[in-house]
């Protein structure tokens, strides 16, 4: 897969996503629903929240995804990616890696804001939502390949699965919002990763890509998907070449010889910005061709062996490393 610098996407998703500069970006805090107002003199201070230990797996992936301990899909259930990210965050921390909340790991696992907030829909929002087409030709017509629907939107802006969202707002109307609706989502805000990132290391049999610090301590951790084929994987040490916000991608047919219509079109496209996107909002190219680490529309997906030879992370993961990733940074690919 390769993609090539474009002008940022200025969508209202990227601003929601908290694009940070050319090269730099990071989900933006979510909205708080406003307090119904009071009198100057009785509007009560704002009780600050007292961190403590996390008590679910709930609180537990959203606490981890704010650090930069990536479960994937946040979704409240003990799942490989979420026990994988615990464990992760236990290495760091100097504990036992057992992938559990045990006393030892509640301590230190403190949850520091609550876990749930709430969204409200703007009418800029929804109206920047747009289908996306499902032929290659009609995705490189489209002005840009942004959110389909305001659930794919409010689940990528929270880093949550859509089944939980629904399950999370049993009464609203998803496929019918109107702006002013309010839905109640993870409060994951800012991802904050503790440390500068030195090296990468992609590990294909646990499907995880992790960067270490100068001393070798994890301090961010994402569920990654790498390639179907054995022998589109590569193994030993890369280096990135570069660092793209918001890319476009350029199609071409020869690397997808089992769709009828790349064997029919005989050229290359290029396919606008956008979350939908092949390489959804990141690309960090490495130096083997037509390699690199990236974003896709198919966050669900990550974790799989399924792509076409680069490393796939959900686009709120890929826009986390962006903010730690430098040209020449070594990538060690390990079996």
């Amino acid at each position: 897969m390769t993609a090539r610098a474009f002008p940022l996407f200025r969508s209202v998703l990227a601003l929601a996503l908290g694009a940070a500069g050319p090269l730099r970006a990071q989900p933006a805090a979510p909205e708080v629903a406003p307090v119904a107002a009071t009198p100057a003199a009785e509007t009560p201070a704002a009780p600050e929240f007292e961190p403590r230990p996390v008590a679910t797996w709930l609180e537990a992936q959203v606490e981890l995804h704010r650090r930069g301990f990536s479960c994937g899909s946040i979704d409240a259930v003990r799942g490989a990616q979420t026990v994988a990210a615990l464990r992760a965050f236990q290495r760091a921390a100097g504990l036992g890696d057992t992938g559990e909340l045990d006393p030892a790991t509640r301590e230190s696992l403190l949850l520091t804001a609550p876990v749930l907030a709430s969204h409200t829909f703007t009418a800029e929002e929804l109206a920047s939502l747009q289908p996306v087409a499902g032929t290659w030709v009609g995705k490189a017509a489209q002005p840009a390949l942004a959110h389909a629907t305001p659930l794919e939107l409010a689940a990528e802006l929270f880093h949550a699965h859509p089944g939980y969202l629904r399950k999370l707002n049993p009464d609203t109307a998803w496929e019918s919002l109107l702006p002013g609706a309010t839905v109640a989502v993870p409060a994951v805000g800012r991802v904050t990763v503790g440390g500068q990132a030195m090296k990468l290391h992609v590990r294909l049999a646990a499907h995880e890509l992790e960067a270490t610090d100068a001393t070798g301590r994890v301090i961010a951790h994402f569920p990654v998907s790498i390639a179907r084929d054995v022998e589109k994987r590569p193994v030993g040490e890369l280096h990135v070449t570069v660092v793209i916000p918001d890319p476009d991608y350029t199609f071409n047919p020869d690397v997808f010889p089992e769709s009828p219509e790349a064997r029919e079109l005989g050229r290359k496209l290029i396919l606008p910005p956008g979350p939908n996107n092949p390489v959804g909002l990141a690309w960090i190219g490495l130096d083997r061709p037509g390699y690199g680490i990236h974003g896709t529309p198919d966050p669900e997906k990550v974790g799989r062996t399924e792509s076409h030879g680069c490393f796939r992370l959900a686009n709120w993961d890929a826009r986390t490393l962006l903010d730690l990733a430098w040209v020449g940074m070594p990538v060690e690919v390990e079996p």
